[in-house]
This record gives structure tokens, sequence and C-alpha cells, in this order.
């Protein structure tokens, strides 16, 4: 079951990701919280731990013109059946030294209509795991 929960500055989603996130494997359900203070910036965060979460951007406010190969196989274990169902974020890492950068190699793939996730390897990808995060 997936529940939306809003207020007046942030709009919460419960994500189901069967699979986990890599290295993450055992975390199976998380919430995807914008902000609009914080846009085009959202949160990927474990419910019950506020210290775990992840910064995540929609590849369009990076790259406009991303454009991930999914596998049929991901196609299917999402249900995708339009690329308007699939939301799409890619995980930023923030270095100590202030600089960026963007994951797009590994984007996280949502079913909009069901809230299942996986995150995608991309096999055979342009697109770097540490792509440089300019101005956003």
């Amino acid at each position: 079951m997936s529940t939306v929960v809003e207020t007046p500055q942030a709009k919460t989603l419960t994500v189901r990701l069967p699979l986990g996130l890599l290295g993450f494997e055992t975390i199976k359900s998380y919430w995807l919280i914008s902000n609009p203070e914080e846009e085009p910036f959202c949160w990927l965060q474990v419910p019950d731990e506020g210290d775990l979460a992840f910064l995540v951007v929609p590849p369009a406010a990076v790259l406009p013109d991303y454009a991930p190969d999914l596998s049929n196989d991901d196609v299917a274990y999402l249900g995708i059946e339009l690329p308007e169902d699939a939301l799409i974020y890619n995980i930023v890492t923030i270095r100590p030294d202030g600089s960026s950068t963007v994951n797009l190699k590994g984007p996280i793939v949502i079913n909009r209509h069901t809230l299942i996730g996986k995150q995608v390897v991309l096999v055979n990808s342009p697109y770097p795991i540490q792509h440089p995060l300019g101005s956003v």
C-alpha cells in the first residue's frame, strides 16, 4: 500500500525497492521527500532512520538529454508500459571539499503508479558513475 503525505512545505511518497539499493540491499522501504525550497533535489530517506538518507535529483536537472536504456527485464519487473510511467532519480554524492557528483550509471527507476522501484545498473552505457554536478 502506498501513501502520500503532503504538507505546505514537503511532499512525501512511500516507495518500495524490493531489491534495495546497491550496498543497502536489506532496506526495502524509503520515503521520497520533495521540498519546494530544495528543488530540484529530493531525499530518499529510510523511514525509521532519519540519519540515513540519500540526496537524489531528477536527471533532467543535470543532463537534459539523459536517456537511460532500460532492459526489457527491468521494464517488465517495474511494470512500466509507457516512458511516462517512470520516475527517474540519480544519487548525488557531496564530497568533503564541497564538490559533488551524480551517479548517472545507476539510476533509481520508480513506477509512478505503483511506487515500486529498482536501482538499475546500465550495462554498456556511456554514462559515468561520477558525473560532475554543476550549478543546478
